[in-house]
């Protein structure tokens, strides 16, 4: 059922069932293809791994950085969509009894959204299969899941939205021009990103959706969620950060000082927070809607969190 001050824009959710129709693919016979990756390659492109600032590696140390992040990146996507999915078929409710169109196209981005979870714990087997052990991802999807899931659907829909466009964007400016990668990953995220980019509409249209139902005090309250999520986010970064150098300094094959220890641990946790919450805070179209939504006090409280992140 859709609210009295918002109308459903019909045609762009049909846009969107359109496209997923035409570009469906499945994971085996069109992404994978009885492929390995090729760990003579990088993982992660240098405009997203940062490692080009770690002057003192080898290319075979840089490369095999690169790998390590590329599976964190991997397996950041598949944590993710685990709430992203669950949110989607939670609003999907407005619909039910409403446009079906949109119900359509939210079904469909929420089957979407399992099938890139099956993905990415495909991936992460195949990583696994030709990394030195060792290796840990520290957040436990489902716990997380339920943290985010807590809080309003505003804040849920306004971090899904960040999520969507930086997906886009590191696509587009890196990943997609690096002629350097493993195939197979790199065709892993073009897949990913074909359907994510109707998916960043449909985040944008919730989210304005739910943004005409609120009041002045319950936005207010949602900007405060918002900001402690990415706060939240900045933690689970601190922590993977950490445990990624501490991985590739064990299995690199060499010693190094405290302060290379020092360098990686802050280009490293740098990278992922330009990845995971800069990349996606300084779109534009992110800063549009969102600039729309909330008053200059609101935006200077997002800024102000987000300082020690920028720093």
């Amino acid at each position: 059922m859709q609210t009295a001050q918002y109308e459903v824009d019909t045609p762009r959710y049909a846009r969107c069932v359109e496209i997923s129709k035409r570009i469906r693919w499945e994971i085996e016979r069109d992404v994978i293809r009885g492929r390995g990756f090729d760990f003579s390659k990088k993982f992660l492109p240098d405009g997203l791994s940062k490692i080009d600032r770690l002057s003192f590696l080898s290319e075979d140390e840089r490369r095999f950085l690169s790998q390590i992040q590329g599976r964190t990146y991997a397996n950041m996507f598949g944590l993710v969509e685990r709430f992203i999915g669950a949110k989607i078929l939670e609003v999907s409710r407005d619909h039910w009894l409403g446009d079906q169109t949109a119900l359509e196209a939210l079904v469909r981005f929420s089957d979407e959204e399992l099938k890139h979870q099956k993905l990415f714990r495909r991936i992460e087997g195949l990583a696994a299969a030709g990394m030195p052990e060792g290796y840990s991802f520290l957040p436990q999807p489902n716990d997380i899941a339920s943290v985010v899931l807590g809080k309003s659907t505003w804040a849920v829909l306004a971090l899904t939205c960040l999520i969507e466009f930086f997906t886009q964007v590191h696509y587009r400016s890196s990943i997609e021009p690096d002629m350097h990668l493993s195939e197979l990953w790199k065709d892993v995220f073009q897949y990913h990103w074909r359907e994510e980019s109707q998916h960043a509409i449909l985040d944008e249209l919730e989210w304005q959706r739910e943004d005409a139902k609120l009041t002045a005090e319950a936005r207010d309250r949602a900007v405060d969620e918002l900001i402690e999520l990415v706060g939240a986010v900045d933690g689970l970064l601190q922590l993977q950060a950490t445990a990624d150098v501490d991985y590739f300094v064990r299995t690199a094959g060499r010693y190094f000082g405290g302060d290379e220890v020092q360098q990686l641990r802050a280009v490293v946790l740098g990278a992922y927070r330009w990845q995971y919450i800069l990349s996606g805070v300084e779109e534009t179209r992110f800063n549009e809607i969102l600039a729309r939504m909330i008053d200059d006090a609101q935006g200077r409280r997002i800024g102000e969190a987000l300082a020690p992140i920028v720093a």
